[in-house]
């Protein structure tokens, strides 16, 4: 009642009304109008957040959906970083004449001195996609493990199909055997690593003798090589991926690399997942066997109820607790690089 009498006439016709000084009724609609103003505040406030809202999940959709997983992977790393010392030094190195035979350069002062050992690593995507400006956040990560690390695009199909790739990847570390010192590094301590895909193209180079050969580097160039839930032994074809890049190869049983296993290959380090789907864990289980059974060195590293992505995010730092294959890995080859 009380405030409908405060809606009209002045402090002291009401006050009149009711019997209370107009010094009252002031302080009464003082109050009515902090009350009223207060609600609107908070009407306003509420639609102001649920707008908020609905712009972060429209961001986020858009980040999962438009975004490619690897570059997801490399920009929450980058949010992470902080001053890592991890840096670009070189961007779109030609290695060949190709617009996807090029390859980026990265470096960390504070980890190591020059010359340092040099990694070639090789990023996944089933041979018909991928993009080195993707994989930073790897490149970075073993760069601060001590290593010059060299992170080349490569042809895919179905541009090409095999060999070209695995043509491409010799010729990018061949580039790194000739260069690398320009940058800091040691061409006597080269080793790779990839992730599905790349792991092929850093382990294939590492057992085929002809690859390197064709490009005219030594035997023993490549020093160690990691592999990251790679296929190493799927023939027959039995996906698109594979039979995509390499089915019409004339000869398929030359596209494996458990082919090529010898007494004097540099040693491997395989990593793999238990509930990898994608690529099986018998893959890395039947190469480090091969390998053993003729006199190599091999590490096999089985993640119990890990998936095919899960290695590759565990070297992004955001991720990096759930898996040691960062620290497993780069231990690996930086003790292989200095025998």
């Amino acid at each position: 009642m009380l405030d409908g009498l405060l809606e009209g006439g002045t402090n002291r016709s009401i006050a009149r009304k009711l019997g209370i000084s107009p010094r009252t009724v002031e302080l009464h609609r003082a109050r009515l109008l902090a009350a009223r103003l207060e609600r609107c505040h908070g009407r306003q406030v509420k639609r102001l957040a649920g707008i908020v809202l609905l712009v972060l999940v429209a961001a986020l959709a858009a980040f999962y959906l438009l975004v490619a997983p690897p570059r997801q992977l490399d920009l929450l790393d980058r949010l992470r970083a902080g001053n890592s010392g991890a840096r670009l030094v070189a961007r779109d190195v030609a290695y060949g004449a190709a617009p996807r035979q090029k390859l980026d350069i990265y470096d960390n002062p504070k980890a190591g001195r020059p010359p340092k050992p040099v990694l070639v690593f090789f990023y996944g995507g089933g041979w018909h996609g991928g993009d080195k400006d993707h994989y930073g956040f790897a490149a970075r990560a073993y760069a601060a493990k001590g290593f010059l690390v060299v992170l080349p695009d490569y042809r895919l199909v179905p541009e090409v199909r095999f060999p070209a790739f695995v043509e491409d990847g010799a010729a990018a570390i061949a580039w790194t055997w000739r260069n690398a010192a320009r940058f800091g590094g040691d061409p006597n301590r080269i080793v790779t690593a990839g992730h599905s895909a790349g792991a092929y193209e850093a382990i294939m180079p590492a057992l085929d003798r002809k690859w390197l050969a064709a490009q005219g580097l030594p035997d023993n160039v490549i020093k160690a090589a990691a592999g990251l839930a790679g296929p190493y032994d799927f023939y027959p074809f039995d996906k698109p991926n594979s039979i995509n890049a390499m089915g019409a190869y004339p000869r398929p049983l030359e596209t494996q690399p458990i082919r090529f296993v010898r007494r004097d290959a540099p040693p491997l380090w395989l990593g793999h997942g238990t509930a990898d789907t994608d690529v099986r864990v018998r893959n890395s289980r039947n190469l480090a066997a091969a390998l053993k059974a003729v006199g190599g060195r091999a590490v096999l590293r089985e993640y119990p109820g890990a998936s095919h992505n899960d290695l590759i995010m565990a070297v992004s730092r955001p991720f990096r607790a759930r898996l040691p294959v960062l620290d497993e890995s780069s231990a690996f080859l930086m003790e292989q690089s200095r025998r």
